[in-house]
C-alpha cells in the first residue's frame, strides 16, 4: 500500500471508517454501505470480450477485515455465464482472444506477486 494515502467508507456495523487504500484500488466513490466484514479494494477489470460479448473479467482485490477468508490481496477471475455457437473461423478467432487474454492473466499474476512482496515487508 502507498502510505499516507486513506479512504474513509460507511459501514453498517462501525460507522465511517478510514482504511489504508492501496494504489491499485480503484477507489470507494458511491459505494453502498456494507458491513465492515466485507469492505474491500477492487483493482481495474481486465475484461475478456470475444465479438461483442463479454466471457470474463479478472481484478486484483483485498478484503483487509474479511473473517473467514485470507485477508491478503489476490486476483478475482470471473469466467462464464454467456454461451455463444461458433463457426470454425470464428473459433479461431475466439481462441487467439484467449490467448491474449491468458497474457493479461499472466501480467496480473506479476503485479500480484509484487504488490505480495511489498505488503510483506
Amino acid at each position: 500500500m502507498t502510505a499516507g494515502r486513506t479512504v474513509t467508507v460507511p459501514t453498517l456495523d462501525h460507522g465511517n471508517i478510514t482504511i489504508p487504500e492501496p494504489a491499485w484500488c480503484t477507489g470507494h466513490t458511491g459505494a453502498p454501505a456494507e458491513y465492515r466484514s466485507d469492505t474491500g479494494h477492487t483493482g481495474a477489470q481486465h475484461r475478456l470480450v470475444h465479438e461483442g460479448v463479454e466471457l470474463g473479467t479478472a481484478m486484483l482485490v483485498q478484503d483487509p477485515f474479511a473473517v473467514h477468508s485470507d485477508r491478503s490481496i489476490k486476483v478475482l477471475v470471473e469466467l462464464g455465464g454467456n454461451g455463444i455457437t461458433l463457426d470454425p473461423t470464428e473459433l479461431e478467432a475466439l481462441a487467439a482472444s484467449l490467448v491474449g487474454y491468458a497474457n493479461t492473466l499472466r501480467e496480473l499474476a506479476l503485479q500480484l506477486a509484487v504488490l505480495r512482496t511489498e505488503e510483506a515487508q
